[in-house]
């Protein structure tokens, strides 16, 4: 019999071997200073395009205001307990009625935390007779709910219809011997490639096959749509979306989640989502953050008009100087490039350290080998010089990597990792 940490010492993964080169740096790097367009990357200063702050909320002073006077008020521990024990208040009830008619359903329901809410929440809705289908490029949150589930599930091709439909095919013929139903997942905003999920094709299909469907709106909520209620409103199918679901760790740059439908379907959930049921109570000074966050995105749409005014900028500016960003249709902006991981490693500590610009950069397994991927989150907070900056930064790293000079400086790199 082995033992159990035998895997640990012989095998880190495909991103915990590269831990030595990249820690501290590439992956867990510190930005320091208040959450903006500009911070500190060990005592540089940095034009910060991997903060997820679309609406520029974060360091808002109104926003900044609201944050202490809740937590002057109430601390971080009210109020105590799960919410169907000790933990139920006016304000919870108050920001999931104000959420519910923003995103245009009957009811909404709080979650602690996104990624927790959406695994919870996939294995409430299915039992081991029903099946789900879903893009096989879904978030991570998504694959481990379906991991859950005890029945069949199927994946269909990045956003394609055809494979959709063949799969909900293959899904009725099972929930027919079963008994059971189907539920369909699909993302609103693809939040790597920035894509936006087929909804309005999604929603057809249902004219032919007995489906349900739950839309993950991360990347939506705030900031697509005429009043930002998402990539439904944006495709004008949202009353098609069985259960809707967006995080506040985006537009409403703070903690929480929350689910959206009809109202019985909510009560439904909120009796049988265990990660709720058994957990504490989203604080006090967060729903009250979160309803001032809600607001301003009612009462403010020139934050959403500077969001897009720059997202244009950027990735307008991107596409004229001949970058490859795929087919983003959000806020999103992925810029393809190839090369190895550690030519990777060396075009990002150029980028961080002679160009005054931070982004994320996503490698192998994420994305095939031989491609690169770097990530920018455009904001509201972000100004003209910004993206001037960054798009003069872009074209000088673009040559290095052409002409083999990253090739050279990770030379040593690639042969400590054997690559």
């Amino acid at each position: 019999m082995k033992d159990l940490f035998d895997k640990i010492y012989k095998d880190k993964g495909p991103l915990g071997k590269w831990a030595d080169q990249a820690e501290g740096y590439f992956v867990f790097p510190k930005l320091e200073g208040e959450i903006g367009n500009r911070m500190k990357f060990q005592g540089k200063e940095v034009i910060t395009w991997s903060v997820n702050d679309y609406l520029g909320l974060a360091n808002h002073p109104e926003v900044r205001k609201v944050d202490a006077e809740a937590a002057k008020q109430y601390g971080s521990a009210y109020p105590m307990g799960a919410r169907m024990m000790s933990g139920h208040t006016d304000l919870h009830e108050q920001l999931q009625n104000e959420l519910a008619e923003f995103v245009n359903k009957e009811a909404a329901y709080l979650l602690n935390f996104g990624y927790q809410g959406m695994v919870s929440t996939i294995d409430a809705l299915v039992g081991k007779d029903d099946v789900i289908v879903y893009d096989v490029d879904a978030h991570a949150c998504i694959i481990d709910g379906v991991r859950l589930h005890m029945g069949k599930r199927f994946t269909y091709k990045h956003n394609d219809v055809a494979s959709i439909e063949k799969n909900l095919q293959r899904a009725e013929k099972i929930a027919q011997q079963t008994g059971g139903g189907i539920l369909l997942i699909s993302e609103g905003v693809f939040g790597m490639r920035g894509e936006q999920g087929k909804l309005k094709e999604i929603v057809a299909l249902k004219e032919k096959y007995n489906f349900r469907l739950f839309v993950d709106d991360a990347h939506g909520f705030g900031t697509l749509g005429k009043t930002g209620a998402g990539a439904g409103e944006e495709q004008g199918v949202q009353d098609q979306i069985d259960v809707y679901f967006a995080t506040f760790a985006k537009s409403m740059a703070s903690t929480g989640a929350f689910i959206a439908g009809d109202q019985e379907v909510i009560d439904y959930l909120k009796y049988n989502l265990r990660s709720q049921m058994f957990a504490k109570s989203l604080q006090m000074q967060l729903v009250v953050g979160a309803l001032k966050r809600l607001d301003m995105l009612r009462s403010m749409p020139e934050l959403k008009e500077k969001l897009w005014e720059n997202v244009n900028a950027l990735q307008n500016g991107l596409k004229e100087r001949g970058f490859d960003i795929g087919t983003t249709q959000s806020c999103v902006t992925p810029v393809y490039l190839k090369g190895s991981i550690p030519e990777a490693m060396a075009l990002v500590k150029d980028l961080r350290e002679n160009h005054g610009v931070f982004c994320s950069i996503v490698v192998y397994p994420v994305i095939p080998k031989g491609l690169i991927l770097l990530r920018m989150i455009p904001t509201a907070s972000h100004t003209m010089k910004d993206i001037e900056e960054t798009l003069e930064a872009f074209s000088s790293i673009r040559e290095r990597l052409e002409n083999g000079t990253y090739k050279r400086l990770s030379a040593g790199v690639a042969a400590a990792m054997g690559d």
